[in-house]
C-alpha cells in the first residue's frame, strides 16, 4: 500500500501549477472541511480569555490583588507547554471513545467534556469564598483547551491538502476570533445583565450566570465534532514493548522532522520562534498604552475589542486567499513586513495623544496585518509537519513561537519606564528585521524529498 508523503511541500507556488480562478480561490470556503473548521474555532477560541482576561477583571471586581491576579496569570502556561503531553494525544486511543468516533474526535470531545466541566466549576465557585477552587478549575479548562489545540490542530492537518491549509486557517482563526468576543464582550454583557438592582457592585450570581452561559456555548463545538467525519489517517504498527512505544510517540515525531530537514531544520525553528515576535511583544503594552493616552474604556472596547477583531477577521480571509492562490512563503514575507511596519502607526499614534480617528486607523492597519501574517504562518507550520505526527510536532511548533516573545514581553513594562511609548513601539518594529531575513532564507529551502517508508517503530 502507498503511503502518503511525509510532508507537503511548504514553498510550492503557483509557478509550478495553474493557478486557480479567483472563483475557485473563495469556493474553497463553502467546502465542509472549512465551514467545520470555522465552528471548531469557536470551540478552540472560548476558553482562552476565560481563564485569562476576563477571569482577571472577575477576580478584581471582587476584590481580589492585582499582585494575586498576576500570579494566576500562570495558569495560561498550559498552553505554552502542551507540546509535553502532545504525543499522548497522537498516539493513545481513549478506550471505547477512540472506537465509537476514531481517535481524533474521541480526543476533541474529550479535551471539550473537560472545558465544559472546568467552566461549570468555575461558576459555582466564589472566588471571595475558595480562590483556590477557581484556580484549580481555571486549571482544568486551561489543560482541556490546550488538549482541544492539540487534537484539533492535527484534525485540520489531516482533512486537507496543502493548498486548502491557508483557507481552513482562515475559517479557524475567524471561529476563534469570534469566541474571543463573546468570551470577552459577552460575558461581560451577561454579568451585567444578570445583576440585582440596587446591591452592592460585586455579585457572584451574575458571574455565575455567564460563566454556566459560556459552559453551554461549547455545545458549539461538541455538535460539530459528532456530526463531522473522522479524517482519514495511517495507523502505525503498535509497539512491541515500552521502549518501542517511547521511541514511537516521544522520539521519533521529532527525530523525523531532524532527519528530514537535517541543518536546515535550525533554521525553519528559529522563524518559527521569532516569527510572531513584533505582536507579542508589542501586545503586552498596548492596553496600559491606551489608558495613558487618555481612550475611555467604551472606546477601547468598540474600537480594539470589536472593530479590531471584525479588522483581524477580514486579515485572516485575505492572507487565506493569497496564500492559496500566491503561495505560502510570499504571504509569510507579506505579513512579516505588515505586522513590523504597523508598529511604527502605534509610534506614530503615541505622539498624537487622545485622538479616537487617528487610534481606529492604526488599529485597522495592525489587526489587517496581524490576520494576514497568522493565516500564512498557520498554513506554514501546518505544511512542515509529518502526517503520521502532525498533533505532537504541530504542538512542538506552535508552542515555540510563543515561548521567547512572551518571556522578552516580560521586560516591556520596565523598557517602557526607562525609554517612553515611542521608543518601545519602534523598538518592536526594529525586531521584525531578522524574521524578514529568516523568512526569506526559509523560502530558499529546497523541500526535502517525500519518504515512502512508514517510520521506524522499532517493533522488528
Amino acid at each position: 500500500m502507498q503511503t502518503p508523503p511525509a510532508n507537503i511541500d511548504p514553498l510550492s507556488t503557483p509557478e509550478a501549477n495553474a493557478k486557480p480562478s479567483w472563483a475557485q480561490t473563495f469556493k474553497v470556503y463553502l467546502e465542509p472541511a472549512t465551514l467545520r473548521m470555522l465552528f471548531l474555532g469557536f470551540s478552540a477560541g472560548l476558553p482562552l480569555l476565560l481563564v485569562l482576561g476576563t477571569l482577571s477583571f472577575w477576580l478584581r471586581e471582587a476584590g481580589i490583588k492585582r499582585e494575586t491576579i498576576g500570579y494566576l496569570s500562570w495558569v495560561g502556561l498550559a498552553y505554552a507547554f502542551k507540546w509535553v503531553w502532545s504525543p499522548l494525544v497522537d498516539r493513545l486511543p481513549i478506550p471505547l471513545l477512540s472506537r465509537l468516533l476514531g481517535r481524533r474526535r474521541a480526543w476533541l470531545l474529550f479535551a471539550q467534556a473537560i472545558i465544559v466541566l472546568g467552566l461549570c466549576g468555575m461558576a459555582v465557585s466564589d472566588p471571595l469564598v475558595s480562590l483556590e477552587a477557581i484556580v484549580w478549575f481555571a486549571l482544568m479548562v486551561a489543560f482541556g483547551s490546550a488538549t482541544q489545540d492539540i487534537a484539533l490542530d492535527a484534525f485540520r492537518i489531516e482533512s486537507a491538502d496543502m493548498q486548502r491549509q491557508a483557507a481552513l486557517a482562515a475559517a479557524y482563526q475567524t471561529g476563534y476570533r469570534l469566541a474571543m468576543i463573546w468570551a470577552g464582550a459577552g460575558v461581560l454583557w451577561i454579568a451585567a445583565r444578570s445583576e440585582v438592582a440596587n446591591v452592592a457592585n460585586y455579585q457572584h450570581g451574575a458571574w455565575q450566570v455567564a460563566y454556566f452561559a459560556m459552559a453551554a456555548s461549547m455545545a458549539v463545538g461538541v455538535i460539530t465534532v459528532l456530526i463531522s467525519p473522522e479524517p482519514a489517517r495511517r495507523e502505525l504498527p503498535p509497539p512491541r514493548n515500552a521502549a518501542a512505544w517511547i521511541q514511537q510517540v516521544l522520539i521519533e515525531p521529532f527525530a523525523e522532522f531532524l532527519r528530514r530537514y537535517k541543518w536546515q531544520a535550525a533554521l525553519i525553528l528559529s522563524l518559527i520562534a521569532v516569527y510572531r515576535i513584533s505582536d507579542i511583544v508589542m501586545g503586552i503594552m498596548a492596553n496600559p498604552f491606551y489608558v495613558d493616552m487618555g481612550y475611555t474604556k467604551d472606546e477601547v472596547a468598540a474600537v480594539t475589542k470589536i472593530y479590531g477583531v471584525i479588522m483581524t477577521l477580514a486579515g485572516a480571509f485575505i492572507g487565506g486567499s493569497l496564500a492559496v492562490r500566491f503561495g505560502v512563503m510570499r504571504v509569510l514575507m507579506l505579513g512579516a513586513v505588515l505586522s513590523a511596519g504597523s508598529n511604527l502607526l502605534f509610534a506614530w499614534l503615541g505622539s498624537r495623544g487622545h485622538d479616537v480617528t487617528s487610534l481606529i486607523f492604526v488599529i485597522s492597519a495592525d489587526n489587517l496585518s496581524s490576520g494576514i501574517a497568522s493565516a500564512a504562518f498557520i498554513a506554514y507550520l501546518s505544511s512542515l509537519t509529518n502526517i503520521n505526527y502532525s498533533a505532537t510536532q504541530y504542538a512542538l511548533f506552535s508552542s515555540m513561537m510563543l515561548l521567547l516573545p512572551k518571556w522578552l514581553a516580560g521586560f516591556s513594562g520596565k523598557y517602557v519606564d526607562s525609554f517612553g511609548y515611542i521608543n518601545f513601539f519602534t523598538a518592536t518594529a526594529l525586531l521584525g528585521v531578522p524574521v524578514l531575513i529568516l523568512v526569506w532564507l526559509a523560502s530558499r529551502i529546497a523541500p526535502p524529498a517525500a519518504s515512502t517508508d512508514a517510520p521506524p517503530t522499532l517493533t522488528d
